[in-house]
């Protein structure tokens, strides 16, 4: 993963990330993050259940990078490398589990989640009524936790990333101005790369050209716009598609429903 741009507010990883005590099973962080704000890259022992309550984050790990909508969450496993970063100032709302703790076993990766509202609940009355809660009741609703953890569903929707430096760089520049429409001209020139060598890069790399690549990371970003009851025209403007028809083709062709169906799961 590459370094950020100066003016990004650098941010430490929470320290609960860190304890380790299986009696206690559950801990929370939560966190008020200013815009262009980034977590500095980490892993921690502790498993980590990632959700922003409002705002985009952006999670990135040596092989890909997740937008992550208010909708999902990202589950992170036990000493798995990563970083967060957001656009806009975000709420996050984190669940920290003991490794003595086995969940979701069938998967050891990175994997964006589908949230529900039970987990949306717990996780609130977790972090925002933790003073309400005694031991007892914090330590029944941590147990309630893991189990809609095991339940949620997981979803391939992520952004391939690339090991070599000038890939993750020009990434990186891509995923912090995600409003940007820099052409890979000047995007190569940024890196210290030639567009044919990016081309060649991307392909080897992430399976995708670029073309492909930012067509994907752009619908990604469209997720929270569209479930927040914007319309399609206006998204696919932002985006900047040529029409609103091509928009919801890309759209359907990656989610398997058009924007308006997706809105109103």
């Amino acid at each position: 993963m590459s370094k950020q741009t100066p003016h990004t507010a650098m941010l430490s990883p929470s320290d609960v990330a860190f304890i380790l005590d299986p009696d206690q099973p559950v801990l929370t962080h939560s966190r008020s993050m200013v815009a262009e704000s980034t977590i500095k890259p980490h892993a921690h022992p502790r498993g980590q259940l990632l959700w922003s309550a409002k705002g985009i984050l952006r999670v990135t790990s040596e092989k890909a990078v997740w937008v992550v909508p208010t909708t999902h969450a990202v589950w992170i496993p036990s000493g798995h490398y990563h970083q967060v970063s957001n656009e806009t100032a975000t709420q996050t709302r984190n669940l920290y589990i003991d490794p003595s703790f086995c969940v979701r076993q069938n998967s050891d990766k990175v994997v964006m989640l589908k949230m529900s509202s039970l987990m949306r609940e717990v996780i609130l009355r977790l972090t925002e009524n933790a003073g309400e809660l005694t031991q007892q009741r914090a330590h029944h609703l941590g147990l309630v936790a893991l189990d809609e953890l095991e339940s949620l569903p997981a979803l391939e929707l992520y952004i391939p990333s690339g090991h070599d430096p000038r890939l993750q760089r020009l990434i990186s520049i891509v995923v912090n101005q995600p409003e940007q429409s820099l052409l890979l001209e000047q995007l190569a020139t940024e890196v210290g790369a030639s567009v044919r060598t990016i081309e060649r890069l991307f392909k080897a790399e992430t399976g995708l050209t670029f073309r492909q690549w930012r067509s994907r990371f752009r619908l990604m970003n469209s997720l929270e716009k569209i479930t927040q009851g914007a319309k399609t025209t206006l998204v696919a403007h932002e985006l900047g598609y040529s029409s609103v028809s091509s928009f919801i083709s890309s759209f359907k062709e990656m989610f398997g429903c058009t924007p308006q169906e997706y809105a109103q799961k």
